[in-house]
Order: structure tokens, then C-alpha cells, then sequence
């Protein structure tokens, strides 16, 4: 069992930067890959990027360039570094967890066996 927790959610003008951070509880942190996802009202969550086990990332194309996602280990932590920030990233941010025997990570929510309650991003123009 993995619990996840997002922080570092804020508002943020158009060009800014935010860090997000995702702790983990539990056991076998190394065996997970992880992935951010977004969810802005009225549309469907979206994957926005992803880091394997062994740290391999992964990112949509809108995001491509500007955010960077990071693991600690020691620290059971994944980071989200959001840079060049536009209106458009305005969303409720979440990480996501599975266990995972390869060097890839999974697009689709239902790949993931374990969910953070959220962080809210809002970019001002």
C-alpha cells in the first residue's frame, strides 16, 4: 500500500515557475513508476508526464520543454518542476503510483493502482 501527497500547488502568473512535490509512505518506493496527471474543470484528467523506476521520463507534448519531473528515492519523493508557466496549466495536479517491472511508464489513469489527493495550480495572465 503506497499513500501519496502533493505539495506545492499555488497561483503563479503567466511565465512563472512552481516546484511540486509528491511524498510517498509505505514500502518498495523503488518498484513504482510514477506519473503526474492534471485534471482542469470540466475536461478529463491528462497525463502530463511520467518518471520509470530506474528514471526514465516521459512527458506529453504540451509540457515538452518547460516541466521536469524528478525521483529522490532515499527521500520516497517525486518532483514536478514546472517552468515558463501559461493559463493553460491551470489545473488541480496529482501524482500517481504503480508497480512496475520495466523502464517505461503508462499514459492512462487506469494504469495506476494509487492516487494523491491533488495540488491546485493557477497561472494569471
Amino acid at each position: 500500500q503506497v499513500q501519496l501527497v502533493e505539495s506545492g500547488g499555488g497561483l503563479v502568473q503567466a511565465g512563472g515557475s512552481l516546484k511540486l512535490s509528491c511524498a510517498a509512505s509505505g514500502h518498495g518506493f523503488v518498484s513504482y513508476a510514477m506519473g503526474w496527471f492534471r485534471q482542469a474543470p470540466g475536461k478529463e484528467r491528462e497525463f502530463v508526464g511520467g518518471i520509470s523506476r530506474i528514471g526514465s521520463t516521459y512527458y506529453t507534448d504540451s509540457v515538452k520543454g518547460r516541466f521536469t519531473i524528478s525521483r529522490d528515492n532515499p527521500k520516497n519523493t517525486v518532483y514536478l518542476q514546472m517552468n515558463s508557466l501559461i493559463p493553460e496549466d491551470t489545473a488541480v495536479y496529482y501524482c500517481a503510483a504503480y508497480r512496475s517491472g520495466w523502464d517505461n511508464v503508462k499514459f492512462t489513469t487506469d494504469a495506476y493502482d494509487y492516487w494523491g489527493q491533488g495540488t491546485q495550480v493557477t497561472v494569471s495572465s
